[in-house]
C-alpha cells in the first residue's frame, strides 16, 4: 500500500512557475515508476508527466513540453512536478499516481495508486 500527498499548487499569473511535490509513503518508493496528471472542470483526466523508478526515462504531453519538468528524490520518497511558463490553459487539479508494473505509462487505469490533487489555477 501507497499513500500519495500532493501539495504546492496555488493561484499564480500567466507565465509564473509552480513546483509540485507528491509525497509517498512506505518503504518501496523505488519499487513505482510515477506520474502527474490533471483533470480540469467539465474535462477527462490527462496524462502530464511519467518518470521511471530509477529516474532515468521521462516522458511528457506535447502540451507541456520544454515547461515542465519531472523529477524524483528517491532518498525522500517525493516526486517533483517543476512547471514553467504556466498557461491559463494549464489551470486543473494535478494528481500524482504510482505505477507498480509497467514502467510509467500514460494511461491512468494503469496506475495502482493515486494522491488526492491540488488545485493550479493560471490567471490571464
Amino acid at each position: 500500500q501507497v499513500q500519495l500527498v500532493e501539495s504546492g499548487g496555488g493561484l499564480v499569473q500567466a507565465g509564473g512557475s509552480l513546483r509540485l511535490s507528491c509525497a509517498a509513503s512506505g518503504r518501496t518508493f523505488t519499487s513505482y515508476a510515477m506520474g502527474w496528471f490533471r483533470q480540469a472542470p467539465g474535462k477527462e483526466r490527462e496524462f502530464v508527466a511519467t518518470i521511471s523508478q530509477s529516474g532515468g526515462a521521462t516522458y511528457y504531453v506535447d502540451s507541456v513540453k520544454g515547461r515542465f519538468t519531472i523529477s524524483r528524490d528517491n532518498a525522500k520518497n517525493t516526486v517533483y512536478l517543476q512547471m514553467n511558463s504556466l498557461k491559463p490553459e494549464d489551470t486543473a487539479v494535478y494528481y500524482c499516481a504510482a505505477d507498480r508494473t509497467h514502467g510509467g505509462s500514460y494511461y491512468s487505469y494503469e496506475y495502482d495508486y493515486w494522491g488526492q490533487g491540488t488545485q493550479v489555477t493560471v490567471s490571464s
